[in-house]
């Protein structure tokens, strides 16, 4: 059998040792809790090893690992789940004004905290949209270099925004900053 990367939890079926479900994953071995032997480390290339599959359980949840894959991509599509990306200190309380051309008209304040929050999170998205093109089943390779380099130009729009963020590791990088030179 070609090597499995199946996660804990993974029913397996092992021609010497019968049936048994994965308790760790380890570099190049499995603990298997078989029924009739204990647990035992098994190769995850040995050839007696085959992964069961019920026919109730649907391919998205068969294993533990493949849920963790689920739950964090649920996670990342709603902003639960994102790196902690600090704002500039310089920038720490204070406010955006947006003066409008008619001094009649009343400007509009908003905290920086909560602009660059909004930013910080344009940005999550993006990334989340650049890794559901680049896995798409059904995208030609083509399809995917015009779409990410559509991406690549709205980083490059958003550079405007880097003298917000602390970090200059976090900024945004447009064409000209991904090239090298």
């Amino acid at each position: 059998m070609e090597q499995l990367t199946a996660g804990i939890g993974t029913r397996l079926q092992h021609t010497h040792f019968g049936p048994g479900v994965i308790v760790a994953v380890r570099y190049a071995t499995y603990l298997i809790s078989f029924i009739h032997h204990g647990i035992k480390e098994v190769d995850k290339t040995d050839p007696l090893l085959d992964e069961m599959i019920p026919e109730n359980v649907t391919a998205e949840i068969e294993t533990t690992a493949e849920l963790e894959k689920s739950l964090l991509k649920i996670l990342r599509l709603w902003n639960g789940y994102g790196e902690t990306v600090p704002l500039g200190d310089r920038w720490i309380g204070g406010t955006l004004l947006l003066q409008p051309a008619d001094k009649s008209l009343k400007p509009k304040e908003i905290p920086v905290d909560d602009f660059f929050h909004k930013i910080v999170m344009l940005r999550d998205r993006l990334r989340v949209l650049e890794q559901n093109i680049n896995s798409h089943k059904k995208l030609a390779d083509e399809d995917k270099v015009n779409l990410q380099q559509y991406i690549t130009r709205c980083y490059g729009s958003l550079t405007t925004f880097n003298v917000l963020f602390k970090n200059k590791e976090q900024w945004f990088i447009g064409e000209k900053g991904g090239k090298e030179e």
